[in-house]
């Protein structure tokens, strides 16, 4: 593979929608597909396909299209969804517990090894087949068990500390679902999923709808 650019944050979001489209796609055994037919799917133009996937080589064949399950292991491994990944979840309450139950985290390979909580009444107890451990331990215990992810969902008073000891236990990919601002040095990244956010932006295009692009 070529060297790489510095790849911009919504050209890897519409690679994971590539991805997808290619597994449905897959699945229902179609063998090659177009820019054209792929740029569809993901209401996109073929431009942006071929240059999204230009970035990362040469895929398919002029005026043959792409193979379907070539493309699709290809951005697998561009994702980096071809391999697994350890990854710990700090917070056991409702958003927590959902994540853990969430299966497609371990279809893709991302497998939740540790659960971390500071509530006495739950530390010790087996929460889907794992032991919820005390978030009091969290660097030690992620540098001992080689965790590469971790999933935030404590309240937002609590994130930063959390943060700050998932840093010194030297893990650099980090996914926050408190609502709040994180701060992470250099070499770290970090991704904020904002619930409210995103239903606050579901609730403008509904009272807005002119400007909201539909799908």
């Amino acid at each position: 593979m070529p060297k790489l650019k510095r790849i911009s944050e919504s050209t890897i979001s519409r690679l994971s929608r590539y991805y997808r489209a290619l597994v449905q796609l897959d699945k229902d055994n179609y063998e090659t597909v177009s820019s054209k037919d792929l740029a569809n799917l993901e209401h996109l133009t073929p431009a942006q396909v071929r240059k999204d996937l230009s970035f990362f080589g040469s895929f398919g064949t002029r005026g043959l299209g792409y193979p379907v399950r070539e493309l699709k292991d290809k951005i697998a491994r561009i994702l980096g969804v071809d391999q697994e990944w350890n990854v710990a979840l700090v917070g056991i309450g409702n958003i927590g517990s959902a994540l853990v139950s969430y299966k497609e985290f371990a279809r893709q390979g991302f497998k939740i090894k540790l659960l971390f909580d500071n509530d006495q009444r739950k530390i010790g107890s087996n929460h889907k087949g794992i032991v919820i451990r005390d978030v009091a331990n969290l660097t030690r215990e992620l540098k001992d068990n080689h965790i590469e992810i971790v999933v935030i969902a404590v309240p937002p008073q609590q994130a930063q500390a959390v943060c700050d000891d998932i840093v010194k236990a030297d893990v650099k990919a980090i996914l926050n679902f408190a609502p709040i601002n994180l701060k992470v040095p250099k070499g770290v990244s970090l991704r904020n999923e904002n619930m409210a956010m995103e239903l606050e932006h579901l609730s403008f295009c509904l009272v807005n709808d002119h400007y909201c692009e539909q799908g």
